[in-house]
Formats: C-alpha cells, structure tokens, sequence
C-alpha cells in the first residue's frame, strides 16, 4: 500500500497546486465568494466529504461482504456537495461557488487513480475479468479491466477541456464548470462500474450506479436552473 500512500500525497499535493496556479491565472473573483462564505463552508465541504468518502465507502464494502473501512471519492463528492447545498442554504448564499474546485478535484482523480491501481487486489478497486490486449494480472493470474486508468484517463481529458475553456475565459463554462465536471465524472464513473465486481442494489446496478445517478441529476437540475435564470 505504499504506492498508493504516495500518490495519495502526490494526488493532494497536485490539487494544491492546481487550485493555486488556477486561481491566480483565472478564479479570484470566483474565490471571493468561498472567502465571503466564511470558515462554516470550509467545514461543511470536509465534513461532507469525509462522512460521504467513509460512509458510501464502507456501505459498499459491506454489501459485497468485504471486511474493512473502505474510502469512496464519488461518495467524497456527493457528501461534500451535500455538506455545501445545505450549508449555503442556511447562510442563504446564493449560486454556484464550487468552479474553483474543477481542476483540483479533475487533478485528484487523475493522479490518484494510479494509486488505486498500483495497489492492486488490496485497494478492493480492481476491474473485472476481460481478455482486450490492454488488460493486466494484479497479481492473482486474472487478466482485468484496469478500471482505475479508464478513470484517470477519462478525467484528464476532461481536465485538459477545462483549462481550455478556462484559458478562454468561457462566460458560460465559468457559471456551469462544477456542475458539468459533476455531470461528466458521474457519467463516466457510471460506465465503469459495470466492469467491477460489486454487489448490485437494483437490477444490474451497483451502490455507486445509484449515487452516479443522482449526482448527474443535480447536475442537470443545477445547470436547468441557471439557463431558466438568464433565459430573457
């Protein structure tokens, strides 16, 4: 588990720096209004993440009858935007406040993803049995899906969209940037758990199909009500 300790700190270290960089080149206005929002915001987002990373982490862990505390990032996400929406719903903060978040979150994933998949076995993130040419043995003679690069890969390029419409100072992707990261991690994430041997909750969807699902929802719900806002 050391390499995935390290990527851990690298994937964290590499968010830092890409919240930084990011927001001196492009999103100081937008992080006025995180400083605005005072300490209470900065709370709710690590106590949400913290309870929905452990909470859906575990939860699934136990409905496919694996012993352990497992983490989630897709739960981290939900609860962490979970944390937020009801804390800006109590201080009456109003719009969208997570584009800083964008490219730290997409540089996450991206990094950290190689950890999950380094770890192997152990890391209880592995893919499932296939025979495509790119598949790997993680130690226990079973060729798989490396489910965690599909990620990694799918967020890069979405990173690399990002810093795009960034650099082009995208009125619109600066309004809606969370929310289609949102969108697009959870339809991706989606996809691939259907090549991870979870237990399934409905039909053939397993705990994380479920979260995806609504994950997307608010996102959809959260961009429909900008368009209706500044529709004339």
């Amino acid at each position: 588990m050391v390499a995935h300790s390290f990527f851990d700190l690298l994937a964290s270290l590499t968010s830092i720096l890409m919240t930084v960089v990011v927001y001196r080149w492009r999103l100081s206005a937008a992080m006025e209004r995180i400083e605005n929002a005072g300490l209470g915001y900065a709370a709710a987002l690590l106590l949400g993440a913290a309870i929905g990373g452990f909470g859906f982490g575990t939860l699934n862990l136990w409905l496919t009858h694996v012993p352990g505390i497992g983490r989630s990032i897709v739960g981290a996400l939900a609860g962490g935007i979970a944390g937020i929406e009801i804390y800006k719903a109590l201080r009456g903060i109003k719009g969208s406040t997570g584009i800083v978040f964008v490219p730290a979150f997409a540089s996450t994933v991206v990094v950290g993803r190689w950890g999950c998949f380094f770890a192997g076995l152990a890391d209880e993130t592995y893919g499932t049995p296939t025979h495509l040419p790119w598949a790997v043995d993680l130690g226990d003679g079973i060729l798989r899906h490396p489910v965690q690069l599909y990620e990694s890969f799918s967020m890069l390029i979405f990173l690399l969209i990002a810093l795009l419409m960034l650099a082009r100072r995208s009125a619109w992707f600066l309004a809606n940037g969370f929310y289609v990261m949102v969108l697009f991690y959870a339809v991706q994430r989606f996809a691939w758990e259907f090549l991870k041997p979870y237990a399934t909750l409905l039909g053939p969807f397993n705990l994380f199909h479920l979260v995806c699902a609504v994950l997307a929802c608010y996102a959809l719900i959260m961009m429909w009500g900008k368009h209706e806002r500044t529709s004339p």
